[in-house]
């Protein structure tokens, strides 16, 4: 897994949760993205996010844990990627 797609995750954290959350904090792992305050609605906005920056579909009708943290995210962004 790439720090660089972690990087980009991160910031995608931030732009979505507009400026409440910091990609330094998303990066930091020290708490997850819930506790740090991202909304249902910046969950919407993640996903979309993701999609259209990645070009892969994420399914939220499984397990969301991989939704916590952004190093969790990332491996199952780049299984997506991987599958494609």
């Amino acid at each position: 897994m790439s720090a660089d797609l972690e990087r980009k995750l991160a910031d995608l954290v931030a732009a979505v949760s507009g400026g409440e959350i910091s990609a330094e904090e998303a990066l930091a792992g020290d708490h997850s993205l819930s506790a740090l305050g991202l909304t249902s609605l910046a969950w919407i906005r993640l996903v979309d996010a993701i999609e259209d920056a990645f070009g892969v579909d994420v399914d939220l009708g499984g397990d969301l844990s991989a939704f916590e943290r952004v190093d969790a995210l990332a491996a199952h962004v780049s299984d997506l990627l991987d599958a494609r």
